[in-house]
Order: structure tokens, then C-alpha cells, then sequence
């Protein structure tokens, strides 16, 4: 099993920025790509972007292209989420998953959530 646990929710203004994070333990996550995914209220949740195992290939959702930025440290096993230009819509909670791949297909491994809220 994967344990992952995200950090760097919060409430912020538009315009503002965050940095997610969310840190692996129990069994390697080596290998495997590590993303993010989002679920506002009332709505199904949505690839954000994804980052494989090298760090040399990255996808974004075309919402959050050009203002988020994904990355990764292995030796930490930790997947972050650079969050800036936040928008009201960006409101959501993040999901972190390991496992998934090609986007925006899903991995089996889920964080808990951190609640992101972008007021206008």
C-alpha cells in the first residue's frame, strides 16, 4: 500500500498563489508517474496535471496551463503542485494519485485531499 499525504491548502485571493504538496510512504512509489487531480462541489473529479517517474514529461490540464507548475523529488518521494494566477474556479479540493498514466487516467493510489479556496 501507498500512503500519501497532501499539504499547502488554504484560502487565498485571486490572484495569489499556493504550493501543494503530498509526501509517499509505505511502498515505493519508484517508477511510477505521481499527479494531481481536482473536485469542486456538485462536479466529478478532474485531471489537473501529471509528472512521470524521470521528471522529463509533464501534463497540464488546459485550465491550468501556464499558471501551475508540477514537480517532483525522488529522494523525498514528493510530488508538488506550484499554484500561482489563482482564479475563484481553481476552487476545489486537490487530490494527489500515484499510479496514473497516460493522462489523465487515474493510478489506484488517492491522498485524503487538501481544500484549496480562491476568493474573488
Amino acid at each position: 500500500q501507498v500512503q500519501l499525504v497532501e499539504s499547502g491548502g488554504g484560502l487565498v485571493q485571486a490572484g495569489g498563489s499556493l504550493r501543494l504538496s503530498c509526501a509517499a510512504s509505505g511502498r515505493t512509489v519508484s517508477g511510477y508517474a505521481m499527479g494531481w487531480f481536482r473536485q469542486a462541489p456538485g462536479k466529478e473529479r478532474d485531471f489537473v496535471a501529471v509528472i512521470r517517474w524521470s521528471g522529463d514529461r509533464t501534463y497540464y490540464a488546459d485550465s491550468v496551463k501556464g499558471r501551475f507548475t508540477i514537480s517532483r523529488d525522488n529522494a523525498k518521494n514528493t510530488v508538488y503542485l506550484q499554484m500561482n494566477s489563482l482564479k475563484p474556479e481553481d476552487t476545489a479540493v486537490y487530490y494527489c494519485n500515484v499510479g496514473g498514466w497516460p493522462p489523465p487516467t487515474p493510478g489506484v493510489y488517492w491522498g485524503q485531499g487538501t481544500q484549496v479556496t480562491v476568493s474573488s
